[in-house]
């Protein structure tokens, strides 16, 4: 018995090389996290509090696999944290309990599982932290309150509601293009790969994989700006001579583009030429308006256009979104007038969301909207029981929502058929 004993114990421990040495695990590490764990489990055997007057160690054999714990007394002790600082070992007793061995081994069984898991994870994360800023196709595996759960390859991806794009649905086994986005640590408690559909990234990274020209570099995307699932405005430029920046782009027949968009979910695209002189620069990103007039403040950032009244809804686009990008992507805070000289709409290009120029809404109440990717006016139009049944919502906010709902509604149904599709 006591050779049986012995083999197994030394095949234990040589299951514990092998599992370091193919896991890619500093055997120290597992020796060290299997130490510390017996000393937990002394705990629970005996039933009690340990002495505070001893140090608890073990002393884990690391040829055959043998395992005992010894009690010392403590000789130093920090200060301030009580921590012990030195222990006599001469004095050190072995108090290791009878049948400790069969406690013994199902511990390590658990602390290497345990061990296991975390240094793959670690791992994983190393790796992945040198690929942020990457586009990879995921797989969707589950829902977890809102996160969607993607498998990424060696680990998992977690795409928050933040990052997903506003009027898509996840199904399971759906595959999808995502932006690494950054390693975080808020999402779990623990360092979480957290992924993206909603970053403006995404596009530029799509575009150059659709565009050779934009991954040689002979075209440039110059600034992005972006409404996840609604549209985005993109400003291009060539760096070659000969070389069509937005024909590049477009494609023949709008194959390239179109692959993008596809991939968006059929996100609407514009793509516009950059310019170095602001006046055509804005002209170009208010696109499809016409026939502008800039006047700018090179001061305050701020440029008054001034448009013919039969192209202000162009100009202005529905609840506000074209004069929102437009703001975004020159960096401009842009003041729409007609031309009378009456304010016909405005944007300072901070609005991340169509929601964002409702003045006065809370930062509570727009953390729960962007959760439920109520982020246009049409969707708090279209779900309004999501937010009107709410009790995460006062009434106040929900009688400013209500408001500016109400405002949509009447603009939109004053709208021309003929510009709706602005």
């Amino acid at each position: 018995m006591t050779n049986l004993n012995q083999v197994i114990r030394t095949e234990f421990a040589a299951a514990i090389a092998q599992i370091a040495q193919e896991r890619n695990i500093d055997p120290e590490d597992i020796y060290a996290a299997i130490e510390h764990a017996m000393v937990s489990a002394y705990r629970k055997e005996i039933g009690g509090e340990l002495d505070e007057d001893c140090y608890y160690f073990v002393e884990l054999n690391r040829e055959d696999g043998s395992t005992k714990i010894f009690h010392a007394p403590v000789t130093d002790r920090d200060e301030e944290t009580n921590e012990i600082l030195a222990w006599d070992e001469d004095k050190a007793e072995d108090i290791t309990p009878p049948g400790f061995g069969r406690i013994a081994a199902q511990t390590a069984k658990q602390v290497i599982l345990q061990e296991i898991r975390r240094s793959e994870k670690e791992h994983i994360i190393a790796d992945y932290k040198d690929r942020v800023g990457e586009l990879i196709t995921g797989q969707v595996l589950r829902m977890d309150r809102g996160t969607v759960v993607m498998d990424i390859g060696r680990g998992q991806g977690y795409m928050p509601p933040q990052e997903q794009m506003r009027g898509e649905f996840y199904r399971k086994n759906q595959r999808l293009a995502v932006l690494i986005k950054e390693i975080s640590d808020e999402l779990h408690g623990s360092a979480s790969i957290i992924v993206s559909r909603s970053a403006s990234e995404l596009v530029l990274k799509l575009f150059e994989r659709e565009v050779p020209e934009v991954s040689s570099g002979s075209v440039e995307i110059v600034a992005v700006a972006r409404e996840a699932g609604v549209r985005t405005k993109i400003a291009v430029r060539s760096t070659q001579d000969g070389v069509d920046p937005v024909g590049s782009c477009v494609g023949q027949r709008g194959v390239r583009v179109q692959k993008v968009i596809e991939e968006l979910n059929n996100e609407k695209i514009d793509i516009v030429p950059f310019s170095e002189d602001t006046d055509l620069f804005l002209k170009a990103a208010l696109a499809p308006a016409e026939n502008l007039l800039v006047e700018l403040d090179d001061d305050t950032t701020i440029a008054t256009v001034t448009c013919p009244d039969d192209q202000l809804s162009l100009a202005i686009g529905r609840g506000g979104q074209n004069v929102r990008l437009a703001a975004k992507l020159t960096n401009y805070k842009i003041r729409i007038q007609s031309a009378e000289g009456e304010l016909e709409g405005e944007a300072t290009g901070e609005e991340e969301y169509e929601i964002d120029t409702i003045d006065g809404l809370e930062p509570e109440a727009r953390e729960f909207l962007v959760s439920y990717k109520l982020t246009t006016f049409r969707d708090l139009d279209r779900f309004e029981h999501k937010w009107v049944d709410s009790d995460r919502i006062s009434y106040e906010q929900k009688k400013l929502l209500d408001e500016a709902v109400e405002k949509y509604k009447k603009e939109l149904a004053a709208e021309p058929v003929v510009e709706r599709r602005s």
